[in-house]
C-alpha cells in the first residue's frame, strides 16, 4: 500500500466560467485560460475534458475503442450560479464561479460531487505545471471497487494506490521507478503496490442508495489514488490532460457495460485456451517438451497447451530458436498435435542490441526503436543483456512486430505470451526511454503504462493477418485499460504460499470488474515450493478460474500435477477433470462476457448489489452466473464458513439445498472445495472429461437443471460453435436460451435455439440432470418420459423443446 503522497498546497483551480458554447453533443466552456468540454456519449455516459494551453488532446491513450453512437437528446439550462446539461439518465451541474462539477442521476441520486470549501466553492480540479488533482466527496461507509490489478481487499476504501506498471520482483524496482511513496517491499508480501497492470477505472458505491457510479480517467501517466480520508478522496495524475468518462450506473452491471462499451470487450476465445495449460521456466529440449505431454496423456490428466519460457530461444534473441535443443520445430509441433496438444512460446519486447541480428538490424534501419532525448537508441537490460525496445506508440512499429509474430507462428505455434512488457528494463532506469508518436518526442511517462497494451495490439494484428480465420490467443503480463480487446492476462509472479492463493481471489475479481474477464494466477505459485496440500488446494481453486495454468520458476523443484505424490496427483486430476466437464458452461460465460463485458469470475456484489454482506465478501465468488466457489485458503482446513447470497444454492457434490442470505459451514474434505449451483439456472456439461478440447465435438451433452425453491423465472444461455474460427460472428453457432419457471409446485423448463449451426456439430442427445426433483416422470414436448434419480435422456440435434414437471 502507498503512503499518502498527494499534496495540493501549490495547485490552483481554473477560475471562473466566462463563456458558453453549445455543441452538437454537449457544451464547450471557457474557464479562466482553459477550455472545458462536456459530451454526451450515451444517455448514461458523459465524456469530460479540460484543455492544456487551450488545446485538447483528442487521443490521450489507446484505451478508448468505440464508434460514437447517434446523438442522443439532451438539454442545457443556465442560471446565475450554474449551467446544467441533462440527458434522460444524467444531470451534469457546472458551477460558474469558481468552476466546479457535480453529476447526478435524474432521480437526484449522486454520481459524483467535487469537494467544496467551507464557503461552498469547489476545489474539485486543481493543477500545477503538468499535474492535476481531483478531490471529490465520499461518505464514511461508501465503498470503492475497481482499479484492476491490486492486492488487498476487493473494496479499495481506506487505502492508497499507485498506477505505474511495475516488474515487482526486480531488485531495486521502487527506487528505479521513482516510487518513493510505495512502502511495502515486493516478494512474499500480499499488499504490495503498484503491480503489473494499471487501470484508471473505479466504482463509487454509495451505501445510502446501494447505487454505483463509475469513472474512467483516460490518462496513461503515473497516477495516485488516495481513498484513506473520511469525507473526500483524491486522484493525482503526473502528466497529461483531464479526460474522464462518467458512468451513471446505478448497477455495477450497468457501469461495466458502459466502461467496456468505451474500452472494448474480450473476443470469444478459442476453446482450447479455456483448457488446462502447462508452463515452466526450464531449460527444455524438444524431447523434454514432448515427454511432458506424454506424461499428461499417460497419467490421464486433461491438458491442451504446453508453454515454452525464454530458454527455447537462441541466447534470448526474440523470434529465434535454439536449434541444438529444437532442431526440428515443425516436427515437434506436429508430434504434439498428434497427442492433441498445442504449444505457445514467450516473446519479450527486449531486442538484443547486436548488429548482425536481423531483428535488431531491421529495427535500427527503419527507426522502430525507442530513443533517448539526445536521439540515440535507448538501451536497457533484460535477458540477452543490452537491449533495445520497440517504439510501439508508432503504427509502423506495431505492424512490423505483428509481421515478426506472424512469421513466428508460421511453424505451428498456437499463441503468443507477452512478458516483461511493463516495460521491464532490468538494472537500467526507464525514464530515458522516449517515444516518437506522430513525430513528436514524448516522455517515457506518457506511454509507460500503455506499453503492454501497445505490444498486444501489434501482436494481435500480426496473428490476425497470418491466420485471419482463426481466433487469436495472446497472454500479457502488463496491461492498461483496453488490454482485454487483445490479450488475456495472468497475475504475474506469485508465491507458493497460502496467503498468495487467498490474495488472488479479490485480485482476480478486481480485474474482472475492470474489464479483463480472461485472467488467472499461476498454479500452484510461481516461486518457492508448495506443500502437497497447497498444490492440491490451489489446483482445485485454479481449475475454477477463467485462466488455468500451471507455472513455476527456474531452479525450483518440479511442480507438475504429479510432483507431489500419487495422492495429490489423484486430487489434481479430479479438479482438472471437473474443469473440462464444465467447459460448455465456461465457454458460454466467455461468450456472454464478449457481449456485455460481465466478468467470468465475479465478486458477489456484481450479482447481489443490494446485499451489504456481498459488498465485503473477498473469500468466495461466482464462476459465471450459476456456480458459487469458496476456495480453501489455509492448511488443515476440512470445513469453512461460506456466505450464500439470496436464492437457492445446491451443493454440487451432495445435492444438499440451502436458502441464501446466510452463512453456512460447508464441508471441504481433501478431494474438493465448496461449490454450489444457483437455483433456476441450467448448467451445460460434458458427460466426461476429454483429454483435450482438440476435435472434441461430443454426441451427448448434459444439462444440469437446478430447481429453485422460489417462484419466478430465471434465464441462462449456452452457445455451441466450432470454438476456433470467427465463423460464429456470421451466424455459425447454435445458441440455446434456457428458461426455468417455477409457479408453486409446477416447474417448466424451455430451450429455445437460434443460429445457423456449424459443420462440426455432432450432438444427437441431451441428458437432463434435474437437481431438486424426485419424481418418476416429466412431460417432454407433451409426452410422458420416465425419470430415474432425476435423470433422463432424449434425442436432440439442436431443436427447441419444453419440459414440465410437478414437485
Amino acid at each position: 500500500m502507498a503512503r499518502a503522497s498527494i499534496n495540493p498546497k501549490y495547485h490552483v483551480g481554473l477560475g471562473d466560467v466566462s463563456a458558453l458554447e453549445r455543441t452538437p453533443r454537449g457544451l464547450l466552456l471557457t474557464v479562466g485560460e482553459e477550455k472545458f468540454r462536456a459530451e454526451v456519449i450515451r444517455a448514461d455516459v458523459l465524456r469530460l475534458k479540460i484543455s492544456r494551453s487551450g488545446k485538447f488532446d483528442e487521443a490521450p491513450t489507446f484505451a478508448a475503442a468505440f464508434e460514437l453512437p447517434s446523438p442522443v437528446p439532451f438539454t442545457v439550462s443556465e442560471s446565475a450560479e450554474a449551467i446544467t446539461l441533462q440527458t434522460e439518465q444524467l444531470r451534469l451541474v457546472i458551477s460558474r464561479a469558481p468552476f466546479g462539477l457535480a453529476a447526478y442521476r435524474t432521480d437526484g441520486s449522486v454520481v459524483f460531487e467535487d469537494a467544496r470549501h467551507a464557503d461552498g466553492s469547489s476545489h474539485g480540479y486543481v493543477h500545477i505545471n503538468d499535474s492535476f488533482i481531483l478531490t471529490r466527496r465520499i461518505s464514511r461507509h461508501d465503498a470503492i471497487y475497481g482499479l484492476g490489478e491490486k492486492t488487498g481487499g476487493f473494496n479499495r476504501r481506506g487505502r492508497n494506490f499507485i498506477l505505474w506498471n511495475t516488474d515487482v520482483l526486480q531488485k531495486g524496482v521502487l527506487e528505479q521507478n521513482r516510487l518513493t511513496e510505495a512502502e511495502i517491499e515486493p516478494g512474499t508480501s500480499t499488499s504490495f503496490d503498484p503491480y503489473y497492470t494499471s487501470i484508471p477505472f473505479f466504482y463509487h458505491a454509495r451505501t445510502s442508495a446501494a447505487a454505483l457510479s463509475g469513472s474512467f480517467l483516460d490518462n496513461g501517466y503515473k497516477a495516485n489514488f488516495e481513498f484513506e480520508a473520511r469525507d473526500t478522496y483524491r486522484i493525482e495524475f503526473h502528466g497529461g490532460q483531464y479526460t474522464e468518462y462518467v458512468f451513471a450506473g446505478p448497477s455495477m452491471k450497468d457501469v461495466l457495460e458502459g466502461y467496456t462499451f468505451v474500452t472494448g470487450r474480450i473476443a470469444p476465445p478459442p476453446i482450447w485456451a479455456l483448457g488446462h495449460h502447462q508452463c515452466r521456466w526450464h531449460d527444455y529440449t524438444d524431447a523434454d517438451v514432448l515427454g511432458i505431454g506424454k506424461q499428461y496423456r499417460d497419467r490421464q490428466i486433461p491438458c491442451d497447451v504446453l508453454w515454452l519460457d525464454i530458454e527455447y530461444m537462441n541466447e534470448y534473441r526474440v523470434f529465434t530458436w535454439n536449434t541444438e535443443k529444437f532442431p526440428d520445430v515443425p516436427g515437434m509441433l506436429a508430434k504434439a498435435k498428434e497427442n492433441k496438444l498445442r504449444v505457445i512460446t514467450i516473446v519479450d519486447p527486449g531486442v538484443k542490441f547486436e548488429p548482425g541480428y536481423r531483428v535488431f538490424d531491421h529495427g535500427i534501419s527503419n527507426n522502430l526503436f525507442c530513443k533517448t532525448e539526445a536521439g540515440n537508441v535507448y538501451v536497457g537490460q533484460v535477458w540477452p543483456g543490452r537491449t533495445a525496445f520497440p517504439d510501439f506508440s508508432k503504427a509502423e512499429t506495431r505492424a512490423w512486430w505483428g509481421e515478426l509474430n506472424a512469421a513466428h507462428i508460421g511453424s505451428g505455434i498456437a499463441g503468443i505470451w507477452n512478458d516483461m512488457n511493463e516495460p521491464a528494463t532490468g538494472q537500467v532506469e526507464p525514464f530515458s526511454m522516449r517515444f516518437d508518436r506522430d513525430g513528436a518526442n514524448h516522455p517515457h511517462e506518457r506511454f509507460h503504462n500503455q506499453y503492454g497494451l501497445l505490444m498486444a495490439m501489434g501482436t494481435h494484428q500480426g496473428l490476425l493477418e497470418a491466420e485471419p480465420a482463426l481466433r487469436t490467443f495472446i497472454l500479457s503480463r502488463a496491461g492498461f485499460s483496453g488490454i482485454q480487446r487483445y490479450a488475456a492476462q495472468w497475475l504475474g509472479d506469485n508465491c507458493a504460499d497460502w496467503s498468495h492463493l487467498a490474495m488472488s481471489v479479490p485480485m482476480t475479481a478486481g480485474m474482472g470488474v475492470s474489464g479483463q474477464a480472461f485472467v488467472g494466477g499461476d498454479i500452484p505459485g510461481f516461486t518457492s515450493s508448495p506443500s502437497a496440500e497447497l498444490a492440491a488446494r490451489w489446483t482445485q481453486y485454479g481449475a475454477l478460474t477463467p485462466f488455468c495454468r500451471y507455472h513455476s520458476e527456474r531452479g525450483e523443484p518440479d511442480k507438475y500435477p504429479w510432483s507431489f505424490g500419487p495422492g495429490t496427483e489423484k486430487l489434481t486430476r479430479k479438479a482438472i477433470e471437473l474443469r473440462y466437464r464444465l467447459l460448455p458452461y465456461i465457454y458460454s460465460a466467455f461468450v456472454a462476457s464478449s457481449e456485455t463485458g460481465a466478468p467470468v469470475q465475479r465478486p458477489f456484489v456484481f450479482d447481489f448489489q443490494h446485499d451489504r454482506q456481498a459488498w465485503e465478501t473477498d473469500d468466495a465468488y461466482l464462476f459465471g452466473e450459476a456456480l458459487l466457489v469458496a476456495p480453501v485458503m489455509e492448511a488443515g482446513c476440512t470445513a469453512r464458513h461460506v456466505y450464500l447470497p439470496s436464492g437457492t444454492w445446491v451443493d454440487f457434490y451432495t445435492g444438499e439445498r440451502h436458502q441464501g442470505g446466510q452463512f453456512i459451514t460447508a464441508a471441504a474434505p481433501a478431494d474438493r472445495i465448496p461449490l454450489f449451483q444457483r437455483g433456476g439456472y441450467v448448467i451445460p456439461m460434458y458427460d466426461h472429461a476429454p483429454a483435450s478440447t482438440m476435435d472434441h465435438f461430443p454426441e451427448l451433452l448434459e444439462l444440469h437443471v437446478i430447481v429453485p425453491d422460489e417462484d419466478g423465472e430465471t434465464l441462462s444461455m449456452m452457445q455451441e460453435d466450432d470454438g476456433l474460427s470467427y465463423a460464429c460472428n456470421a451466424g455459425a453457432f447454435l445458441r440455446t436460451a434456457f428458461s426455468v419457471t417455477r409457479r408453486a409446485d409446477r416447474v417448466t423448463v424451455s430451450l429455445k435455439t437460434s443460429g445457423q449451426g456449424f459443420a462440426q456439430f455432432r450432438r444427437t442427445r441431451l441428458r437432463f440432470v434435474v437437481k431438486g426433483f424426485t419424481g418418476s416422470e416429466v412431460l417432454l414436448q407433451g409426452r410422458t418420459v420416465p425419470v430415474q434419480n432425476g435423470q433422463f435422456e432424449c434425442e436432440n440435434r439442436g431443436e427447441s423443446l419444453e419440459l414440465a414437471f410437478s414437485l
